[in-house]
């Protein structure tokens, strides 16, 4: 048996089996009950080195349990992590998770993934999916080994310290030609949703901000002095803006923060917009959607 000391501590490393165990005496807790730390090896060398490392990850408030692979991690990340999250965006994660994460690298223990094991991973997926969805796999793991680290089950997060590199070629892009463009706003014009389509497709807000646009939201600047919403001001203005502020999603919010967003509406927007069969002065309650007629789903 021999003695060596860690640090602070007075550990010893003796024969058993066929390798070596040591043990490392932390002194006793506030029970009085002896505090230990023991591992095993197959040589001194490799015991004395598995008693420092649980040494400094105790020292560093680690709970680093050494069966505690990837996959456990995204898995936690996934139970716990998404709460209050839509249904879909939680689908999607999952699905990512178990397709592309904890198949191909969710055996390694997370003590020991390194910064090259992400990239080998994130490389070999580059033929199969698109930059958006690697872009997506990347943060399922650094958002599962964040989590990790604020429960104490690892020291640094080895994803965040590369890049995601570019994926497969995704779909061709679906925008309109300008011709194509032209030919929906002329025949939009027969029908109810030609201000849904003329807003929409002139400034560009998602069919969702669309939806949840109310009257109140729709502003004519007054006597060169300030915005003021059309149910107050009317049409008879020359200058016109949106407020997007809200949608239809789960939680009535737009998709990210900085989606909130005021737009001046081109001037055949603002025209559409006031011959809208809901419009104030046209008969509308000012319940209605703006520019679709529906009942927006507001909080």
């Amino acid at each position: 048996m021999s003695k060596i000391l860690i640090g602070k501590y007075q550990a010893t490393i003796y024969p058993e089996g066929d390798g070596y165990t040591g043990a490392v005496s932390l002194g006793f807790d506030g029970r009085g009950s002896r505090q230990r730390i023991k591992r095993k090896g197959r040589t001194k060398a490799a015991v004395k080195e598995k008693l420092i490392q649980a040494v400094a990850d105790r020292d560093a408030g680690l709970k680093r349990a050494e069966n505690y692979t990837v996959a456990d991690a995204v898995n936690d990340w996934l139970a716990k992590g998404l709460k209050g999250r839509d249904e879909n965006t939680v689908a999607a994660n999952c699905i990512l998770a178990e397709q592309h994460v904890i198949p191909l690298i969710g055996a390694i223990k997370l003590k020991k993934l390194t910064a090259d094991h992400v990239d080998e991973w994130l490389d070999g997926l580059t033929e199969k999916l698109a930059t958006r969805s690697l872009q997506g796999v990347h943060a399922i793991l650094k958002r599962a080994i964040r989590q990790a680290q604020a429960r104490d089950r690892v020291l640094r997060n080895v994803a965040e310290l590369g890049t995601t590199p570019k994926g497969k070629p995704g779909r061709p892009s679906r925008a309109m030609t300008l011709e194509q463009a032209t030919a929906v706003l002329e025949h939009a014009k027969a029908s109810r949703l030609h201000a849904y389509v003329v807003v929409s497709l002139l400034t560009g807000i998602r069919t969702e901000e669309a939806r949840a646009l109310r009257w109140s939201h729709v502003v004519a600047w007054v006597n060169d002095e300030e915005w003021r919403p059309v149910t107050e001001a009317g049409f008879d203005h020359k200058r016109f803006a949106i407020y997007v502020w809200r949608s239809v999603r789960a939680n009535g919010d737009t998709k990210t923060e900085k989606s909130r967003r005021t737009l001046e509406l081109p001037s055949q927007a603002g025209r559409s917009a006031s011959r809208a069969p809901y419009a104030p002065g046209n008969g509308a309650i000012g319940g209605r959607s703006a520019v679709a007629g529906s009942q927006p789903r507001l909080q």
